[in-house]
């Protein structure tokens, strides 16, 4: 049976499998058949033509065992019992019938994977390919689902669909070399088939998740940005593109379709364009005449416009025609009734240390005369220095204790809070408000809050949001008390960050970045540009490229974006 096992490679779950040697003693046998089944994750199956002999032997001891325990019971028994109930004699063990060990079990199969490909990704932690690292999580489940074979080499047809929109990935504000573009083109040929296969998958693979969710993942963001859109099962979808007339089209759809992202995708373009032509002729396009700029500031420009379009792919794909967006970047609130704005106002958001997070939200009802709860945060570094110097500062500022590290500020005119507070439910505990430092709101660096937003005019947008006149909100501050009002209709909001967005006039805003976020999305973006000494050196060459020549990736096209 061994033999034959080893012979045939072959194991329980469909695996190949090393078997004990034929010379292997009798302890080690014993030592093998008592190891537990298991699946891909390192420990191998036993034999179970020999486990079975080791259960029966186990049961005919048992059975003895019994046997003698029933005997000694019975002479423990009262003589009257004894004799008016004996006991019943134990039953005579009968041997196992005998086991045809040279029979292979019809349930077994051999492996029909490729071993290679199995080994490759059968490893906990990262998985790389000739230098390349790839996405395990995606590559796994993919070979798992045929059967750790190679895909590609029987489907010619979709595999040069698929990679031809990946390399097409500059459109979108990609870079190519992130999907391995130079390991399958420049240096395809020194590739095994194997190599080949799983870099080509992965490249499919990791390019659609880019599209769907964004190439920088929520694990590698900084907590505070917390946008994302509902997931996709890019694994499926590439399943289904194999299958379809159009694959590139299927893969292509992820992206988002919101006019935003299309004009910013034609403003990349302008702008790369107007770097490829040594800044010598603007570009005639949707924007009208291109401004005349270097060749330094278009591609300077491009970054920025690819790092927005990264944060366009962080945010859900059905937009509410109806909705609240408040961008910390500007400090600006807006409110949108059918996909237009009707309503704008400053805020005032985050300080530097204090930022205001990324996030998707709801407001379902307003707080009139709120009280302010202060965070404990707050009470421990900013209260309890104040009340070490002055021992009257909660009651010069209408505070009282409510428990341990717990203060509230009452309502009234003079709470942080204002008059008016739109609840939120999120997270980070951030909401909009009313202050009554409306000075703030005069100021171009209006980065002060400690992570909540105030609203400049929150009368107006309470009268907008609940329906109402402007009357009816004032007489609901004059109660004096606190109470809330909810609003016919929850309303989302969006608090985001960008550093660049289309004008109604064509023309691309470009913003500062206060909160100092670009360089780390950027970073992510470029990484593929930290490659191994052969693949840079290849890549300076072609940056080198002479005036006229092309330049065919974003790595490249973007090489001194920030010097």
């Amino acid at each position: 049976m061994q033999n034959l096992l080893a012979r045939d490679n072959v194991r329980l779950d469909g695996k190949r499998d090393n078997l004990l040697p034929e010379n292997a003693n009798s302890s080690d046998r014993q030592q093998h058949v008592g190891q537990p089944m298991s699946g891909r994750s390192g420990a191998r199956g036993a034999v179970p033509a020999v486990r079975s002999i080791w259960r029966g032997a186990a049961e005919l001891a048992t059975a003895g065992m019994l046997a003698i325990a029933v005997g000694a019971a019975a002479l423990m028994l009262p003589p009257g019992m004894a004799a008016a109930d004996p006991p019943a004699p134990p039953p005579t063990p009968t041997a196992p019938p005998p086991i045809d060990v040279s029979a292979t079990p019809a349930t077994l199969t051999p492996f029909a994977g490729n071993s290679e490909i199995e080994d490759r990704l059968d490893t906990a932690g990262r998985v790389v390919v000739a230098g390349e690292r790839l996405h395990e999580h995606l590559v796994r489940r993919f070979y798992a689902a045929h059967g750790w074979k190679t895909v590609w080499d029987s489907r010619p047809v979709a595999a040069a669909a698929l990679w031809a929109e990946v390399t097409r990935a500059d459109g979108q504000g990609l870079d190519p070399a992130s999907f391995h573009s130079i390991a399958l083109g420049a240096r395809g040929k020194t590739l095994s088939p194997v190599e080949h296969d799983l870099l080509l998958s992965d490249a499919i693979l990791a390019y659609a998740d880019a599209l769907a969710q964004g190439a920088m993942p929520v694990g590698e963001r900084p907590e505070d940005e917390d946008l994302q859109p509902a997931p996709v099962d890019v694994v499926a979808v590439i399943e289904r593109a194999m299958s379809v007339p159009d694959p590139a089209q299927a893969v292509a759809a992820l992206a988002p379709t919101s006019p935003d992202y299309l004009e910013m995708r034609r403003a990349y373009a302008e702008y790369l364009a107007i770097a490829a032509s040594g800044g010598r002729s603007p570009v005639i396009g949707s924007y009208g005449r291109a401004p005349r700029v270097g060749v330094a500031e278009a591609l300077r420009r491009a970054r920025q416009i690819a790092i927005n379009l990264e944060r366009l792919r962080w945010l859900p794909r059905d937009i509410p025609a109806d909705r609240l967006v408040v961008d910390t970047a500007v400090a600006q609130l807006q409110l949108f009734r059918d996909d237009r704005p009707v309503f704008t106002t400053r805020v005032v958001a985050g300080e530097f240390d204090k930022q205001t997070p990324e996030l998707q939200s709801v407001i379902k009802y307003i707080l009139f005369n709120p009280p302010w709860n202060v965070p404990p945060s707050i009470v421990r570094k900013e209260i309890l220095p104040k009340l070490a110097g002055d021992r009257h500062y909660l009651a010069e500022h209408h505070m009282r204790w409510r428990g341990p590290m717990a203060v509230q500020q009452e309502a009234g005119p003079y709470s942080s809070l204002g008059r008016i507070k739109f609840e939120m439910d999120d997270r980070f505990d951030v909401y909009l408000h009313d202050t009554p430092q409306k000075w703030r709101f005069q100021a171009a660096d209006r980065m002060m809050s400690h992570g909540c937003v105030r609203v400049e005019h929150p009368r107006e947008l309470a009268s907008l949001l609940l329906g109402e006149n402007p009357e009816e909100i004032d007489e609901a501050i004059d109660v004096g008390r606190t109470h809330s009002r909810t609003l016919p209709k929850p309303v989302p909001v969006f608090i985001v960050y960008r550093t660049a967005i289309p004008e109604s006039d064509g023309s691309i805003a470009f913003r500062g970045d206060p909160y100092q976020r670009d360089p780390r999305v950027w970073a992510y973006l470029s990484r593929a540009r930290e490659l191994p000494v052969a693949q840079r050196s290849w890549l300076r060459s072609a940056d080198k490229a002479k005036p006229g020549q092309s330049i065919s990736t974003v790595a490249q096209k973007t090489a001194t974006i920030g010097d």
